[in-house]
């Protein structure tokens, strides 16, 4: 084994510090929102009165900024900087002092936000759509949370710069090409909302200017809301990619079919905002159609990436000797959390992906559009598929960072927490699903919306909700002592940080998927196919409330 690949081996102390400050706020955030979300389900079950004149929609905020944005993203940042440490070699002095002031920068900015909803100033949901409007500290906080992201974003491309001079004509470590794909795609997206935030809502909320042009608004949104789906799934990909074949003892099923698929998630999630605007105003139909197949165009990687895997699995079990159809099934290590937990996560993308077709198909749209079908469909997708391969990707990488090991029991406890969850969203996200089909609202607490029979009707579903999200909150609480366990109590060792091989090493990755001159030029190519002319339509055919004129 090389000098260089001894060298990677285990993350620098320096750097497993900086990712560790990222997962404690992210757990620390799973608390604050997990406890939201089932003060939620309980309200909306009608047998429970929010205390101490706490309102719902004060509670929806902190619920869906705390964990699909703060959660999320603290993670996500976390993960891909000891991701790229542990691959492409130890992060330099300049790109770890840059990360930090990132993470501080995110961190001041999530305690304003968050100071703000507690105090019921900034009681805007997680899309903070105008024409409501929050406390101008709120979005201060969310302009330091973007702008921190970035910074640790350049230690990301930083680091892949680096390591693509000290390599000439190689193609760079997967694990950093994907993380890097990842990131470019979070920059790019997220100029959208801080547009949005930086020149409409913060003015507006200061009384700098009195209007704001609330179409214009929704869709800098959705330019970043939609690839905002992808930053979030595209690192548990990268675990199941890299990570969950190393774990079960196979090898990766190609290198470059991996970063192909990454490359087509970096094009096509990005022009495709206005499908979730399908039934507003204001934009023409064509543009919504072109979106609309633009969306669908983001199944093939999709679909790559779910052939790679179970070829992956598929291929070890032979190895094993496994016979007939589906005999290789009984050779994966069922009993391993760390693969046991992603794996669900895998399974619940299947009707996750099937659902969020329905959400891109104009007819089907017109359905389940603001029914709680929607929230059901999120909680399939990020609340179980990603959320759970973020919990499979802690249970190595916490002993990994703090110098600790999982344990048999701590092992036994994560798979109970993993089966826990499953059957939690089973009957929260399964009865989201069965209650929008009926028309149920989402956004709203218990209400009798549409009618006492309508009302009742609905009713089952609630509680049938409120079970499952008590049974979430236990499956957190579990997870939260794990977490603790693994970083402060468990026996001292060496943890894994598990990085599969090609199953085909002679196989080089194509050097043009590392063009990104050509690629980050198809990506504005296609965002300026796909956004100018019905923006500037938006802006100069907009109806008089959406202009400003008045709001709505």
């Amino acid at each position: 084994m090389s000098s260089f690949t001894e060298k990677i081996k285990k993350v620098d102390p320096r750097d497993a510090k900086l990712g560790m400050a990222h997962f404690y706020v992210a757990f620390i955030g799973l608390f604050i929102g997990g406890m939201a979300g089932l003060l939620q389900t309980l309200v909306r079950s009608g047998q429970y009165t929010l205390p101490a004149g706490i309102g719902y929609y004060q509670l929806l905020t902190l619920h869906g900024v705390v964990l699909a944005l703060v959660m999320t993203t603290y993670f996500i940042m976390g993960f891909q900087l000891v991701a790229v440490s542990r691959t492409a070699g130890t992060l330099s002095n300049k790109q770890r002092t840059t990360a930090w002031i990132g993470f501080w920068l995110m961190t001041i900015g999530t305690v304003m936000a968050a100071v703000m909803i507690l105090l019921n100033e900034a009681s805007v949901l997680y899309t903070f759509y105008a024409p409501l409007q929050a406390h101008a500290l709120f979005y201060v906080g969310l302009t330091l949370v973007i702008a921190g992201s970035w910074l640790g974003s350049a230690a990301i491309i930083m680091a892949y710069v680096a390591w693509r001079k000290q390599n000439p004509g190689q193609p760079s470590p997967l694990l950093t090409f994907m993380a890097l794909v990842n990131t470019l795609m979070w920059v790019v997206a997220t100029i959208g909302v801080a547009s949005t935030v930086l020149f409409q809502l913060l003015p507006w909320s200061l009384g700098i200017v009195e209007r704001v042009d609330v179409a214009v608004s929704r869709t800098l949104f959705w330019y970043f809301g939609h690839p905002l789906v992808y930053f979030w799934l595209l690192p548990a990909y990268m675990a199941w990619y890299v990570v969950v074949p190393k774990i079960i003892g196979g090898k990766i099923f190609s290198d470059s079919l991996a970063r192909l698929s990454f490359i087509l998630f970096l094009l096509f999630s990005i022009p495709v905002g206005f499908h979730h605007q399908l039934m507003e105003p204001g934009i023409d139909a064509a543009w919504k159609f072109l979106q609309v197949v633009l969306t669908f165009l983001v199944i093939i990687p999709s679909l790559m990436t779910a052939f790679s895997l179970f070829a992956t699995f598929e291929t070890f079990g032979r190895s094993k000797g496994a016979t007939g159809l589906f005999g290789w099934l009984k050779e994966l290590p069922w009993g391993d959390a760390r693969f046991l937990i992603p794996f669900i996560g895998m399974l619940s993308f299947i009707p996750g992906g099937a659902g969020g077709i329905i959400n891109a198909s104009n007819q089907m749209n017109q359905v389940v559009h603001n029914t709680i079908w929607v929230t059901g469909h999120f909680h399939l997708t990020v609340a179980t598929a990603v959320i759970l391969t973020f919990f499979g990707i802690s249970y190595w990488l916490i002993p990994h960072l703090t110098g600790r090991t999982l344990t048999k029991a701590m092992n036994k406890l994560a798979i109970l927490q993993g089966v826990l969850w499953a059957i939690g969203m089973t009957f929260m996200s399964g009865a989201m699903h069965a209650a929008g089909l009926l028309g149920a609202p989402r956004r709203s607490a218990f209400s009798e919306y549409g009618g006492a029979a309508q009302a009742a009707e609905w009713i089952p579903y609630q509680i049938a909700q409120a079970v499952g999200g008590s049974i979430l909150f236990i499956a957190i609480i579990l997870v939260l002592y794990i977490f603790i366990n693994l970083a402060f109590f468990a026996p001292k060792g060496e943890e894994e940080f598990p990085v599969g091989e090609a199953a085909n090493l002679a196989e080089k990755a194509p050097m043009v998927l590392e063009n990104w001159k050509l690629w980050l030029g198809i990506v504005v190519l296609l965002i300026a196919f796909a956004y100018t002319i019905p923006f500037i339509d938006l802006i100069e055919n907009a109806p008089i409330g959406s202009k400003g004129y008045k709001l709505w």
